[in-house]
């Protein structure tokens, strides 16, 4: 796993190249965004149980057939693993967003978990539909603007988005 910092410079070492001015200039605003940055990953770390326990509540009051006898949650063991992935999800999106960098999520998390929830017949869509809800609920804490750095966070909000709607599509 790189952080954006080891990322661009391992890069531009391998082409043997200095750091160009945009990309001097990225890490720049990076640096100056990090205690927003660390702000939202304190926020979602701090709220990840009831963050995770309400997406799940909201995702079975959405669609009960996967807790009713039969459905794929049904069980307490197999409620217990449904919210065990959702928190590993979660985790590896806060690490996202503190390096700055998708490739932990993808690498230790993504590659292969679609497959994974085939092989189990684990419905990747009510998954999605999971991811999506702890989307919501990890914006609405993390661009809360209170007791925070202050500032615009609408790139940090939209780069979080975007670690989610990799983690959905990833599963769906």
């Amino acid at each position: 796993m790189f952080d954006a910092f080891t990322k661009v410079v391992s890069q531009a070492d391998a082409r043997g190249e200095y750091l160009s001015p945009s990309q001097i200039d990225a890490l720049s605003a990076m640096v100056s965004d990090s205690n927003k940055r660390m702000d939202a990953v304190n926020r979602i770390t701090s709220n990840a149980s009831s963050i995770v326990a309400n997406a799940a509540r909201s995702l079975f009051a959405e669609q009960p057939q996967l807790i009713n006898p039969g459905g794929n949650a049904y069980t307490s063991r197999r409620m217990a693993a449904c919210l065990r992935d959702m928190e590993i999800i979660l985790r590896y999106v806060t690490y996202a967003l503190f390096a700055g960098d998708a490739s932990v999520l993808d690498d230790r998390c993504l590659n292969g978990l679609r497959e994974t929830y085939l092989a189990l017949g684990t419905p990747g869509a009510s998954v999605a539909v999971g991811v999506q809800k702890m989307k919501d609920a990890a914006i609405a804490i993390a661009n809360d603007r209170n007791g925070i750095t202050p500032g615009d966070c609408s790139s940090l909000m939209a780069e979080l988005a975007g670690y989610f709607d990799r983690a959905a599509a990833a599963v769906a």
